[in-house]
């Protein structure tokens, strides 16, 4: 192994090499990494050549030989295989994991606000930790899958998390500084209200002189602590959080105060799209959560600062298992956008179920805002890709050994969009568990349609949520149909569905650019599977397959089940072929996930049932 270059990262490098058993060698070897700037065409981009039995890696930049390394590793014994040169480059050059944890456990949401896999990694006991090997564990695996940046705290900054800005100045240097030799950039998210709740101000208006200098000193402050400090994240004007509204400004005037703050450090303001009323009247058809964030935000086009990143959640509601692309990602081209994913499964399982989530999110990135002939979403996204992750401190980072394999695919599309999820899939399985040609046969017979299996016994047709609620698992189809969460479905005894049309409803279709425009509006158009998102129909309203709505309900509660079984039929089989706790733990998990599906089949089913007064063709046993 030859290594050429200088710097913090291609020491890591070496370090890497060294402990696989590649010895550093002087004359030509069957493998070489070299750092040659401009030598590949971007920031943290490489150039791969494969012939005569070698390997040899050009790297732009001392980044781009570390991810060189892993894409090394990653090949395998592939690598010595003749093979035309390849150059790689990410896709975005920001690739962020989002932490939603508390340094105090919360006594609702808990030490990880929608976590499911044990405590944070780096809070514990309301302090910082001072053992942090396990980050650098994390960090490892980060940088092998491409990500760069993190956001160590809950968007949502209580009073103990506000003073990572202060008096935990010093640990979230620490913490920093186990990430920086992965290639990694720490963020904070802070509280809109710092000026007053740190400051000790009367105010935290935006156009206040004393607010902007003491966001100035507060910047000034992490910096000097952390010369490569990222930026800050924030949550406002939502849910609670503080934010410009109460001083009559909006998202431009808060975004941009805190951009002017940390611009001369090179920083980075990450505001979140996630903005809408909270307090709805459920008995109000025309207030539509929906439309939120567009209405917030595209009228602000252009008025952000550049070093503000306006970061959009990939569907206008909350994460569901299906919605739309969100609108707002292609509403703003004067503003720099980044597409918000969740790697944590808050409405997909909780990690007690398997679902893979590649498809889902690759089909997010392929969608094209102006039809055919358009670009795709990856292609029109321009301040990169951050989603919320899904580890802890739980024995197998993610609660379900499976649900690693979620954040492996994040990182990898993050990358390149163009990556085929099944492809991916074979990628983590044979890295975590070997080359065992019935163990990747079983674990793909598991993952490869499990998002269409999870949407099957959930919410139908894209109507979304239908969940308890405050925990977001388990089903309860009118947990939130009389709530102020915006979060209905309509269902009567005549149909189901939201009216989002511009002719006779909410108008939300209509924010979107044609084709879709029209595409949404009509039912006759409108995807089968967005079909209740966007109309309320009756249940005797034929989809394309020729069924109706309340028949394709029954049917795919019950394939799902069905589906559900075979998947835990499937585990089972690789006893003694997996780690005997891996297997242990996941035949736990999948016992739960086949009890919630028939729950969720069973309530969803007759609940249907009973509003509609219709039977299942089938005959089969409703309650």
């Amino acid at each position: 192994m030859r290594i050429e270059g200088e710097g913090p990262l291609v020491d890591t490098v070496r370090a890497e090499a060294a402990s696989a058993g590649l010895a550093p060698a002087e004359a030509d070897a069957d493998v070489a990494i070299t750092v040659a700037a401009g030598a590949a065409s971007a920031p943290e981009s490489f150039t791969l050549a494969r012939e005569g039995g070698r390997a040899i890696a050009t790297a732009a930049d001392a980044a781009a030989a570390l991810y060189a390394w892993f894409e090394i590793v990653r090949l395998g014994a592939r690598v010595f295989e003749a093979a035309p040169a390849r150059t790689y480059a990410p896709q975005h050059a920001l690739r962020m994991l989002d932490h939603w944890d508390n340094i105090d456990v919360h006594p609702v949401m808990g030490q990880v606000e929608r976590g499911y896999a044990g405590g944070s990694l780096f809070f514990h006991d309301g302090e910082l930790r001072d053992d942090l090997s396990r980050v650098a564990q994390y960090a490892r695996a980060l940088a092998a899958i491409g990500v760069n940046r993190v956001a160590i705290n809950n968007v949502n900054v209580h009073a103990r998390e506000a003073r990572l800005l202060t008096d935990d100045l010093a640990g979230v240097a620490r913490i920093a500084d186990v990430f920086r030799p992965w290639g990694i950039r720490l963020h904070v998210s802070v509280s809109f209200a710092s000026p007053r709740t740190l400051g000790g101000l009367d105010t935290a208006d935006p156009l206040d002189p004393g607010v902007q200098q003491w966001w100035g000193a507060a910047a000034d402050r992490v910096w000097a602590a952390i010369p490569d400090f990222g930026g800050f994240v924030v949550k406002a004007d939502s849910e609670g959080q503080p934010g410009p509204f109460a001083y009559g400004r909006d998202h431009a005037d808060g975004a941009n105060l805190l951009a002017r703050a940390v611009a001369p450090h090179g920083g980075l303001v990450h505001w979140r799209a996630f903005v809408y009323n909270h307090t709805q009247d459920w008995r109000d058809r025309k207030t539509d959560r929906a439309r939120a964030a567009y209405d917030h935000f595209a009228p602000l086009d252009g008025r952000f600062d550049d070093n503000v990143v306006v970061q959009v959640k990939f569907g206008p509601m909350d994460f569901q298992v299906r919605e739309p692309v969100s609108p707002v990602l292609f509403a703003m081209p004067r503003t720099r956008l980044a597409l918000e994913l969740q790697v944590t499964q808050e409405y997909t399982g909780h990690q007690r179920h398997a679902v893979y989530l590649a498809p889902q999110w690759r089909e997010i990135l392929d969608f094209r805002p102006y039809g055919d002939e358009g670009p795709t979403l990856a292609q029109t996204v321009n301040g990169g890709i951050a989603a919320v992750s899904n580890v802890g401190d739980d024995e197998f980072w993610t609660g379900h050994p499976l649900a690693q394999a979620n954040l492996y695919a994040y990182g990898r599309l993050a990358w390149d969009a163009t990556l085929d999820p099944a492809t991916i899939l074979d990628e983590w399985i044979a890295l975590t568990f070997g080359d065992d040609e019935t163990v990747r046969r079983g674990i793909r017979s598991i993952l490869d349609d499990s998002w269409e299996t999870y949407e099957m016994h959930t919410s139908p047709l894209g109507v979304g949520f239908m969940v308890t609620p405050g925990s977001h698992y388990g089903p309860s189809v009118d947990g939130y149909e009389y709530s102020p969460w915006g979060t209905y479905h309509f269902a009567d005894r005549d149909g189901i569905g939201v009216d989002r049309t511009v002719a006779t409803g909410t108008g939300y279709a209509g924010q979107y650019p044609s084709p879709w425009r029209e595409v949404y509006e009509s039912p006759e158009t409108v995807p089968d599977e967005l079909l209740l998102f966007f109309h309320h129909v009756p249940y005797t309203h034929r989809l394309r397959s020729g069924k109706t709505v309340v028949q394709h309900i029954y049917d795919t509660h019950f394939a799902g089940v069905e589906r559900v079984e075979a998947k835990a039929r499937a585990w089972q089989a690789l006893e003694g072929l997996v780690p005997p706790a891996v297997f242990a733990r996941g035949r736990e998990r999948f016992a739960e996930q086949v009890r919630s599906a028939h729950e969720w089949r069973d309530q969803v089913n007759t609940y249907f049932l009973r509003k509609s007064g219709i039977p299942d063709e089938a005959g089969r046993e409703i309650y």
